[in-house]
């Protein structure tokens, strides 16, 4: 089936009221919960005094984002601004130091915020895997940065290396564990770089530029360094038109989206409700398979407002950084799950495409998907969650591509080719729901707890079947749909259909056109045998002139 595959108008607006519907009555549900729940005692530590003027209380149940956008908003902002500042200068008085500008004022904010021991550790760790990386082996600068990632996730090298940190500052912890990883992981990839460059070796200095870029610094994206390194020294400061507009309307978008999840934080307690199961056990169907959904959008959306910001202010300084991740709703397959797309691409160049090569071999792509796991489970650290997490992605994973291959030896093929593309679409979105939810349930483990995934996997299959299975499979089904027509609108603007070339008018219709001139008849075409030309049959009434077919037309079509 191909991608462009389309379903009848009337179809696709069926399935979107459907899915509409759904939401808005899953919402409801989850509104009716919230505010009967408000003044439970399991809710004090995490659903607070919110604004004022909507007289209901917020859920503060995120540290992550309430540390963003509330509690140190105000430090973030600073910092932020200041980058911008200084980085401006630094473009308009000397364009060619403007990667060393902003390595000056990484490091100073650094310095301020974490004192010079971490700086020195910082420093410790990029010039060891500096050092490694002039060797020129891969397998050894990749243990090798996988070892001292390790000494970031394992007791007692955490605790000896926080000692490092100075002051009481309350987000010193956070900030600890954030620059450190992602130090690791950008040494890695400056290391995984020089290996393959041919000609001498990158600098130290290109190294610390690349790692103490602020906007990157503690919270990432991950961009590798061979991309930053382009961008970063491109001579040519001038933007296309309409970049600054773009730019501006991302940076509206996020305040807009901000604005918008912290009023629903005050009408859905999303994170607050699946930590307490006795209120979820008397909770409906709807409900709980809504608050599953609901917290892998949430997540989303959570990642791709902080990547935001951080790439709006990163694109001020003429940088490409990774997009946002893909959101949860237009998904449908463990190949394009992620929730950090730099970390994703990370992954898959050093990792994943290095192992799987052209991923046509079962045991090869196997390998890859293990490693690969294998590093993720090692970067988020070290836990049974994370680790079934692992298990239970990397597993479906490895199930899609082989039941993609076995669907595509025959006689399943032939079949598939022989019925109709739209037939074809929604067989393999009836296949596509049960992987839907396959994701949803195996990454509600990492996001909530075991229990509550344990809870809404039952309540889905076993206790609500089969009114609350079959109605939320068909809920689902719509939603796949709607993802495919999307998918398939994106397709047709990037590769559009070729148009059927215009018929030719034949000579027979110049000929019987009122007015024509005798003249004005084409002649054979040059090399056309003279017997081609039709001659009427004796006693043939006249008819009326029909156009000639074109071949060409035909086979367009």
């Amino acid at each position: 089936m191909g991608i462009k595959a389309a379903l009848p108008r009337y179809e696709i607006y069926f399935y979107n009221t459907v899915l509409c519907l759904a939401l808005f009555w899953a919402s409801s549900w989850i509104l009716d919960l919230s505010s009967s729940s408000a003044n439970r005692k399991t809710f004090k530590t995490s659903v607070k005094p919110g604004w004022y003027y909507f007289g209901r209380k917020m859920d503060t149940a995120d540290f992550e984002w309430m540390m963003w956008f509330s509690t140190f908003k105000e430090h973030i902002l600073f910092a932020l601004s200041g980058h911008v500042l200084f980085a401006k200068i630094g473009s308009m008085s000397a364009p060619q130091y403007r990667s060393l500008v902003y390595m000056v004022y990484g490091l100073l904010a650094v310095w301020t915020s974490m004192g010079w021991t971490y700086v020195t550790l910082i420093l410790s760790h990029c010039i060891l895997l500096y050092s490694i990386s002039l060797v020129k082996i891969r397998w050894l600068c990749f243990v090798a940065g996988l070892c001292t990632l390790a000494t970031f996730k394992c007791e007692p090298f955490v605790s000896w290396q926080a000692g490092f940190v100075e002051g009481d500052f309350e987000l010193r912890h956070v900030l600890f564990y954030g620059g450190c990883g992602f130090t690791i992981m950008r040494c890695m990839s400056f290391a995984l770089e020089n290996c393959e460059k041919k000609d001498g070796n990158y600098s130290i200095l290109e190294l610390l530029k690349y790692n103490f870029y602020l906007p990157f610094f503690y919270f990432g994206p991950i961009m590798t360094f061979d991309k930053f390194y382009i961008q970063a020294n491109k001579p040519d400061l001038s933007r296309k038109e309409g970049d600054m507009w773009n730019i501006r309307l991302q940076g509206l978008i996020q305040l807009a989206s901000i604005l918008v999840v912290d009023v629903l934080f005050h009408f859905l307690y999303i994170l607050t409700i699946p930590s307490d199961l006795k209120l979820l056990k008397h909770a409906s169907d709807w409900a709980l398979v809504g608050l599953a959904y609901f917290n892998l959008v949430y997540d989303w959306v959570k990642a791709a407002i902080m990547f935001g910001v951080i790439n709006t202010v990163s694109r001020l300084d003429h940088l490409d950084p990774p997009n946002p991740p893909k959101c949860i709703t237009m998904l449908y397959v463990f190949a394009e799950t992620h929730f950090d797309r730099g970390i994703n691409e990370w992954l898959c160049k050093y990792v994943y495409n290095h192992l799987g090569g052209k991923h046509d071999n079962v045991v090869d792509e196997l390998v890859a998907t293990l490693c690969t796991f294998g590093v993720t489970v090692l970067w988020l650290g070290p836990c049974p969650a994370v680790l079934l997490w692992a298990f239970l992605n990397c597993f479906g994973l490895n199930f899609e591509l082989w039941t993609a291959r076995f669907f595509s030896m025959e006689p399943f093929a032939s079949l598939e080719a022989a019925m109709p593309e739209a037939t074809s679409r929604r067989i393999r979105a009836v296949f596509n729901t049960l992987n839907f939810w396959s994701i949803v349930l195996y990454n509600i483990l990492a996001l909530n707890s075991l229990d509550f995934a344990k809870l809404v996997a039952k309540r889905l299959l076993l206790k609500g079947f089969p009114i609350t299975t079959i109605t939320a499979m068909f809920v689902t089904y719509c939603l796949i749909q709607v993802i495919k027509e999307r998918e398939r609108r994106l397709a047709l603007i990037d590769d559009p259909d070729p148009l059927p070339p215009a018929p030719l008018q034949s000579a027979a219709a110049a000929a019987a056109a009122p007015g024509a001139s005798p003249t004005a008849a084409p002649t054979a075409a040059p090399g056309a045998s003279p017997t081609a030309a039709p001659t009427a049959a004796p006693g043939a009434a006249p008819a009326a002139a029909q156009p000639a077919a074109d071949p060409s037309k035909e086979k367009a079509e």
